[in-house]
């Protein structure tokens, strides 16, 4: 996308990339995460074992972060999962989007035969809007699998597309 650049993190990100994921996990509306969770405990998760960490950035700033990772081991490893975050003051402005095209297309590099979504929170509802402009399709729904901290138990999605 114009204006984006995505490359690979390093250590010295993480302060940026704190700054995005922090919000996101206190607001505790799209991910599985506990919302007291500590910034380094947050950093320690994004930067796990087999998680292969972008940034993107916009004028120099960075403005977004995605990991990609093997969504299973062993036999499930030919298919990759990914979480994306934006900064805030970015949403709305083709970040996520930027970052959802790189990751499919370093999948393939990485030789990934599809991308799936374990877990998107429907009532997240720009992420579903967006994953499925970009031809994933909803192949499970998770009754109430999610609490929301203000809408209470909502479905959760299993969202899939071939590489």
């Amino acid at each position: 996308m114009d204006g984006i650049l995505i490359r690979s993190a390093t250590r010295r990100d993480d302060d940026a990339i704190g700054q995005i994921v922090e919000p996101m996990v206190r607001a505790g509306d799209t991910y599985t995460l506990p919302r007291e969770m500590s910034r380094e405990d947050t950093l320690t998760y994004w930067f796990s074992p087999g998680h292969e960490v972008f940034v993107a950035e916009m004028d120099g700033s960075i403005v977004g972060t995605y990991y990609l990772r093997a969504n299973q081991q062993g036999g499930g490893a030919h298919v990759a999962n990914c979480g994306y975050v934006t900064a805030q003051h970015a949403t709305g402005r083709g970040v996520a989007r930027a970052m959802c095209i790189h990751s499919l297309e370093v999948a393939r590099q990485r030789g990934f035969r599809a991308m799936q979504f374990n877990f998107v929170v429907r009532t997240n509802e720009r992420a579903v809007r967006l994953w499925t402009s970009l031809g994933f399709a909803t192949i499970g729904r998770l009754p109430e699998a999610f609490l929301h901290p203000t809408l209470g138990y909502v479905d959760a999605l299993v969202m899939y597309r071939a590489l």
